[in-house]
């Protein structure tokens, strides 16, 4: 029996458990009517769900009440926990490895797999690669992740699917807000926002700062984020949205460590990353906008683009100096209507990005710049065409088929030694197969079939050591099964999904020309990515001390069967990067008062591997911690806190992989120990 399906089979044992979750289901909207938008070019939390289930694979909307009732709720992890396949561990500071069912576990850093946006805008560079340093929980109103080929509906091809912020508007968060937190190891937060709706006229501005010194030493950090955006309804058809953000990071780091000192010496940096004072510092400024045109009640387009430019600082083994330019453009557009009588949904789009670099890297004396030891003019372009098609052959079932092409082109011009210069070019076509059936009103169930390429990105192609150069990588190509269900019964709300894909070209660090050096490559013949991500939400009893009171709970588990496949070097050994378990639960207590308490668990029973030989592994752990909250005036302040890791259990969060470990490699990130946060908002 594979592990998949004891997986599966172990799935009804783990629902029977007392699960820990939130304090009220949320409803299950029916796919079958598409809810009122308050503005064209924006929509309500429930209208979202509506749209996203109205596919047939699994996507999640996370309201921003999960994320932002949190004191110290900085990184994609805190705004994601809850949420079944997506692996998001800490590193330091508020940056993240991401992976959702296994895409880019090989990248050390930055991202790869996993496309990026914000209000259905890329975020994400056109490469591919992007960074979730500059996205701040606090100006969001809710969050849309999209897994593996169900992000067809945004242009993405990649494994991992696509996750999208959705900024707040005038319209979902009138008023104004101020907010403070503090806590644990230097933290402090603050936020000023704003937001109205006057006629055919609504804006939202939101700026927050960020100061820590970090649980590790040489984690400090600092950060400045502003995001705005404005809209104008010319008429009953037509609406603009404006987007503009900007963003100041300063941020030291840390470094891997080896596994001796993760778990006995947590908060002791890399010796290098001291020594040589490792940052990474981000400016960047973004401005985009969106036009949505309904044509008739059954015909809508949307128009938009974004321009954004990133300037890096990062010392690391060398000073990187970059300055990136991304041009991003889309089209999209949907029609629901009739076809011979039967209802048909269609939605069809074509997106295009286009990125500059100027890359510069220079010797790193302590801290300081000195000789330049390589620069390069990089390029990429990438181009998406889609369409799909749901067809509801009978009142609750739809057949749905759609198809993607797409071609890119990566170059890299180096200006010191013209010899290591190179270009390549990429082209798919990916095509998709489901059934989406509504059991009841409020339960649907599901199955797919999806094809996926990613092309390389220029990291994954421009080799920094030990020789440099361009190389020629295949895209990394998937097909994925997929079933599942999601909806709510009675007290008990849940997404289920299980989900097998066969890759060909994986890429993945490899053995490089030198001992002990390591470069992204493709691998030979197949990997094989499968697991179930499962969550649930029961609503436990009511009235339960006094009129008005509730108890209710959550959970979310995530098990993941990365594989090679008779490799040659690997034969079926584990991909690194990733636990197979992750289980997270809450319990919640609600007074009719407005305060509550919310004690949890998290759980990883088995330490994961950092090498593709499966010789070094991270620890097991469990995590305890405790938050609560109080409505100080109703509707106006509100005061919350939250405490982790009550037991300042040592552990290990992350991990950089690597082809074959030994004892002392130095590839392992410390979890962050015993923290406190607490914080007030007040709404005017």
């Amino acid at each position: 029996m594979s592990n998949l399906c004891r997986a599966l089979l172990a799935a009804p044992c783990l629902l029977a458990i007392p699960a820990f979750a939130q304090e009220s289901i949320p409803s299950t909207p029916p796919v079958t009517v598409i809810g009122e938008r308050e503005r064209l070019t924006t929509e309500s939390n429930e209208a979202a769900r509506t749209r996203l289930w109205s596919s047939p694979g699994a996507n999640s909307v996370v309201e921003a009440r999960d994320f932002q009732e949190r004191a110290g709720a900085t990184s994609v992890r805190d705004v994601l926990e809850y949420t079944p396949g997506v692996f998001a561990a800490p590193k330091w500071g508020e940056d993240a490895r991401l992976s959702i069912r296994g895409s880019g576990l090989a990248r050390n850093f930055h991202l790869r797999g996993v496309a990026v946006y914000q209000d259905g805008i890329p975020l994400t560079q056109a490469d591919g690669s992007g960074d979730l340093q500059e996205i701040d929980p606090l100006a969001y109103q809710r969050v849309e992740v999209l897994r593996g080929g169900n992000a067809f509906s945004l242009g993405s091809t990649t494994l991992g699917g696509a996750i999208n912020f959705v900024t707040n508007s005038g319209v979902s968060a009138p008023g104004g807000t101020a907010r403070l937190e503090a806590g644990s190891d230097g933290f402090f937060r603050g936020q000023a926002a704003y937001g109205v709706a006057v006629g055919p006229y609504e804006a939202y501005v939101s700026n927050s700062w960020t100061q820590q010194n970090g649980y590790r030493h040489n984690s400090a950090g600092q950060a400045n984020r502003f995001n705005a955006n404005a809209a104008y309804r010319w008429n009953d058809q037509v609406e603009t949205r404006i987007i503009i953000s900007a963003n100041t990071i300063w941020q030291q780091i840390p470094g891997a460590v080896t596994r001796v000192s993760a778990l006995n010496a947590p908060r002791t940096p890399a010796f290098a990353n001291e020594n040589n004072n490792y940052q990474r510092n981000i400016n960047t400024t973004r401005l985009g906008t969106i036009t949505a045109i309904q044509a008739t009640p059954e015909l809508r387009f949307e128009l938009g683009g974004s321009y954004v430019e990133r300037r890096l600082y990062h010392p690391i083994f060398q000073i990187v100096r970059n300055q990136t330019g991304d041009v991003n453009l889309f089209a999209r557009g949907s029609y629901d209507g009739q076809f011979f009588g039967l209802r048909n949904r269609t939605s069809f789009g074509v997106t295009f990005a286009e990125g500059s670099t100027d890359n510069k890297r220079f010797i790193n004396n302590y801290g300081i710049q000195a000789n330049r030891t390589s620069q390069s003019e990089d390029l990429a372009r990438t181009t998406t065409l889609y369409a799909e098609n749901a067809l509801y052959i009978l009142p609750q079932i739809a057949l749905v088929a759609g198809f993607q092409g797409g071609f890119a082109y990566r170059s890299s011009r180096n200006i010191l030694n013209p010899a290591l210069s190179g270009a390549g070019n990429w082209e798919w076509a990916n095509p998709r197969l489901g059934v989406l059936y509504e059991v009841t009103p409020t339960i649907q169930a599901y199955a797919n079939l999806t094809w996926s390429t990613e092309p390389p990105t220029l990291s994954d192609l421009i080799a920094l050591v030990p020789l440099g150069g361009f190389s020629r990588l295949n895209a990394q190509r998937a097909y994925t099964t997929e079933i599942g269900t999601r909806g709510q019964h009675g007290r008990v709300a849940w997404e289920v999904a299980a989900y097998r894909a066969w890759l060909r070209d994986e890429i993945q660090l490899l053995q490089g020309p030198t001992p002990g050096s390591s470069l992204a490559q493709n691998l030979q013949g197949r990997t094989i990515h499968q697991g179930v991500e499962v969550a649930l939400n029961y609503s436990i009893a009511d009235n339960l001390i006094s009129d008005g009171d509730r108890l209710s709970t959550r959970a979310a588990w995530t098990f993941s069967d990365f594989r090679f496949s008779d490799n040659a070097t690997y034969h079926d050994n584990q991909l690194p990067g990733a636990p197979r378990h992750v289980l997270r639960q809450e319990l919640r207590y609600r007074h009719a008062s407005s305060a509550w308490i919310a004690p949890n668990i998290e759980v990883v029973p088995q330490g994961f591997y950092a090498d593709n030989a499966n010789t070094l592994r991270s620890n097991p752990y469990t995590l305890f911690g405790i938050r609560g909250g109080v409505e100080l005036i109703p509707g106006r302040v509100t005061a919350f806190f939250d405490a982790r890791n009550l037991g300042n259990t040592r552990y290990i969060s992350s991990a950089s992989v690597l082809p074959r470990a030994v004892a002392n490699s130095a590839v392992f990130e410390a979890g962050f120990g015993r923290s406190v946060f607490a914080g007030l908002q007040v709404r005017f």
